[in-house]
């Protein structure tokens, strides 16, 4: 019964998401075959795929895991939730620093070497992103690092 009530609550997701991405606004220029829209519409056409295969062919032995795994899943949500809380403020390199490491040493990794992986993809994601992709993401607390 799990499953089909996770189910259930992903198709709700899916479709509050798929709604979301018509609301974006029209790019400038006018209307484009692939515009800002397409990539979330595609994402919520699979999240409604996936679901209704977990409501129609639900896995038999679908307990919840309430040992440690549950309570890993649980971390995992609260360092992704604190992840979108400190994004603007403390800039994505730091807040990607603190997140990739914090779920690298809960996966096992020795806490300093978590965190320099951590630091590597917050700097190499940035680069990419701003360099290669031309997108902005915020610096927040590095901004003096901003180059014109």
């Amino acid at each position: 019964m799990n499953d089909r009530i996770l189910g259930i609550l992903l198709i709700a997701l899916a479709v509050a998401y798929g709604w979301g991405a018509t609301q974006l606004p029209v790019p400038f220029g006018g209307s484009e075959a692939v515009g800002p829209e397409t990539f979330p519409l595609l994402l919520s056409a699979v999240l409604v795929l996936s679901s209704l295969y977990l409501i129609v062919r639900p896995d038999p032995d679908n307990a919840w895991p309430w040992s440690r795994t549950g309570l890993e899943l649980v971390i995992a949500v609260v360092v992704l939730v604190f992840y979108a809380a400190l994004l603007q403020p403390l800039g994505f390199i730091l807040s990607t620093t603190l997140a990739v490491g914090t779920l690298c040493w809960r996966m096992g990794s020795a806490p300093v070497r978590a965190f320099v992986i951590g630091a590597a993809s917050g700097v190499v994601v940035f680069v990419l992103f701003t360099f290669a992709l031309d997108l902005a993401l915020p610096l927040g607390l590095l901004a003096f690092l901003e180059v014109s």
